[in-house]
């Protein structure tokens, strides 16, 4: 590190990145990847020359890294576990719109599987003006930095409760299987079947528990078989195979899968038994991906406002970078029962 004559440390203005690659024990090239957040490296690498930065109050701008001052920053960060399925593209697709609506750009930011990910710090280093996460619950650690470097997060669809009170945006889970229940045992179906998500998430509970007991409710002395599946088409072709195997007495049959990838597996397991769709089993899903409606037949399902609770995120991390004041009471959005093929069936009496 340089030191000015007098033993101190250089003041800002004054610090280069040599200085910061010293502090941090790397090399000049490896600081810049870090502080621009390119290429790939160790989580602590770059967490090193972050803090280094940090501490000397080096920035690219020449001010103290951090949210930047009001007016200045457009950006607005998307954090989610993966990109590449029709849930998470609705969510894109809501986000993207509203925050180019409002004159925010939208950085898509991976959340990594390990210990030491380092998705603060790399919203930090570029001074994002607010942050979604989806269908993730941060970490305290996590919840610090953001508030720390003064960046609000808006949760969407936790699967648990965050350990402080964040704003955040849901469905009504528990009335949407509900609705699947009452819609089945309506299209004549006497025994049941639900499958459910492993990992048991915050939302796919509340929609096996709002189903089952409507059921009960409805249909008492109905044979229901839960079974789960681990969220996959795949897998649940597999729980629902040995679920129909298992379940006792004879009529029509109605299954409700938690969510719509998990229908279409169904959907194969219920053909493989020698079954029809809606002949024999009637079926609802849970989502409304575009997926849903290119089944065969087309899948009857609880719509979840994906798009809008995106777009709604958007809105409140808008707010909030003007200033304004967030609730951190959640925002519940209703759920919508969409009829299609797989529930056609005729009444039976």
């Amino acid at each position: 590190m340089q030191f000015a004559q007098n033993g101190r440390v250089p003041s800002p203005s004054r610090i280069t990145l040599t200085d910061v690659a010293s502090r941090a024990g790397v090399s000049v090239a490896t600081a810049s990847r870090a502080l621009r957040a390119r290429g790939e490296m160790a989580a602590d690498t770059r967490s090193r020359v972050l803090r280094a930065a940090s501490e000397l109050g080096y920035s690219t701008t020449g001010q103290v890294r951090g949210r930047p001052r009001r007016g200045t920053s457009l950006m607005f960060d998307l954090v989610l576990g993966h990109f590449h399925d029709p849930y998470t593209e609705e969510i894109t697709a809501g986000a993207r719109t509203t925050a180019s609506r409002l004159g925010y750009d939208l950085v898509l930011t991976a959340e990594r599987d390990e210990p030491a990910d380092d998705w603060p710090e790399r919203i930090r280093s570029r001074g994002s003006a607010g942050v979604i996460v989806g269908l993730i619950v941060p970490t305290s650690t996590q919840i610090a930095a953001m508030r720390r470097a003064g960046i609000p997060l808006v949760l969407m669809e936790p699967p648990s409760e965050a350990s402080s009170p964040l704003p955040s945006l849901r469905t009504t889970d528990s009335a949407g299987g509900a609705a699947a229940a009452r819609h089945l045992v309506e299209r004549g179906a006497r025994r049941f079947v639900v499958i459910g998500g492993a990992p048991s998430y915050r939302y796919g509970r509340a929609r096996v528990d709002g189903f089952v007991r409507t059921v009960d409710e409805i249909a008492p002395g109905a044979p229901c078989v839960r079974t789960s599946a681990d969220w996959s088409a795949w897998d649940a072709r597999r729980a629902c195979a040995r679920a129909l195997a298992e379940l006792p007495g004879d009529g029509p049959i109605g299954v409700f899968a938690c969510s719509d990838e998990m229908a279409a597996g169904a959907y194969r397991a219920i053909a493989d038994s020698g079954r029809a769709i809606p002949r024999d089993v009637l079926v609802v899903g849970f989502d409304d991906v575009r997926g849903a409606r290119w089944l065969h037949p087309s899948l009857t399902t609880i719509r979840q406002p994906i798009r809008e609770m995106a777009s709604e995120a958007v809105r409140i991390l808008a707010h909030a970078a003007a200033g304004g004041e967030v609730s951190t009471e959640a925002i519940v959005m209703p759920t919508e029962l969409v009829e299609r093929g797989s529930t056609r069936a005729l009444v039976r009496d």
